[in-house]
């Protein structure tokens, strides 16, 4: 169980950075810290232990050998990154249009995505002045925290 002091101090650092929500999970029990611009509430549950199979992972050695020849093409390019782990949606619902595609341009603050994350939706905006060069995932996707998600050419 957690101790009321460092509940304290959690919701504390996650409202003071960037990080919209926090879970964690410590000897049977689960906190969830969940902030869409200031911290909403902090839940505490008994969960049961489950067993995770590791994801398989290429070799390293692979992955050099197989990248070496290929030159660089997008070191020019500005990456817009996942800030968190979720699911990436590339429009507000599934009628809609995607926010971005390939060939739009882009301002600080335009929406670029959402991701979903605990059945929250966090809007993504782009954090610079652009044209959208690639979508980097597929609708529906899970991505991983800095995860690269669009490839932008600055202006």
């Amino acid at each position: 169980m957690f101790k009321l002091s460092e509940i304290k101090e959690l919701i504390k650092l996650v409202d003071e950075s960037s990080v919209q929500e926090l879970e964690i999970e410590n000897e049977g029990s689960r906190l969830s810290i969940r902030k869409p611009g200031k911290t909403e509430f902090v839940q505490a549950t008994a969960v049961q232990p489950q067993m995770i199979a590791a994801p398989q992972v290429q070799p390293a050695a692979a992955v050099v050998s197989e990248a070496a020849p290929q030159a660089d093409t997008t070191s020019h390019l500005h990456k817009i990154v996942s800030p968190m782990v979720g699911t990436f949606y590339r429009a507000s619902s599934p009628e809609a249009g995607p926010f971005v595609s390939a060939g739009d341009k882009v301002v600080e603050k335009t929406t670029v995505c959402i991701i979903e994350a605990m059945k929250l939706m966090n809007e993504l905006d782009a954090d610079i002045k652009g044209e959208i060069v690639e979508v980097l995932v597929e609708n529906g996707q899970l991505v991983e925290y800095g995860q690269p998600l669009f490839l932008v050419k600055p202006e």
